[in-house]
């Protein structure tokens, strides 16, 4: 008799999770899990390498300003790297986030800080910026929600969120 694998559910609660971030967030081209270290990474696409002041100024604004958030929020020891990777003449911007401290306000801080800086360069799908605007509260919530279940229920699977062409998708990878 031949025995079947039974493949592993996946988790829905993070599935849900990088499906709202980059639905709520058309500014995030991609967003991660990493397990190993219980983390996102959000990644911004620009169009074209910024300079290096450039980068240390927002790196150390957008640092600030989440640290800021978080004293106003009552959190400590919050996780944060900010990074630039630059592939031919294209540029991703970086933002690797403890799940424990981070939170829907400041995903949104976050997403509004990179918009306001990096407005002209930065990749964004118009489409669903439009369409964010009627969804957004919803939105929210569940982000909340999902945030809040993954502090609670660790997840063992590191999974990838990419935005193309218009989808959202999340792989297991």
């Amino acid at each position: 008799m031949k025995k079947f694998k039974q493949e592993k559910k996946p988790n829905m609660d993070g599935i849900n999770l990088l499906v709202s971030i980059l639905v709520c967030y058309p500014e995030i081209g991609t967003i991660s899990f990493e397990p190993k270290d219980d983390s996102l990474n959000l990644s911004f696409a620009l169009v074209k390498v910024p300079e290096k002041e450039d980068f240390n100024a927002v790196k150390e604004f957008i640092t600030d300003s989440i640290l800021t958030y978080h004293i106003l929020e009552g959190f400590r020891n919050a996780q944060i790297d900010v990074s630039l990777e630059a592939q031919d003449g294209t540029a991703f911007f970086h933002i690797v986030r403890d799940v424990e401290t981070i939170s829907q306000g400041e995903l949104s801080l976050i997403s509004v800080l990179i918009r306001d800086h990096f407005g002209k360069i930065l990749l964004c799908d118009a489409e669903q910026m439009m369409a964010v605007e009627d969804a957004e509260g919803v939105q929210e919530d569940v982000i909340d929600h999902m945030i809040g279940s993954l502090k609670i229920n660790h997840i063992a699977d590191r999974m990838i969120g990419i935005r193309e062409e218009g989808r959202v998708m999340v792989f297991n990878k």
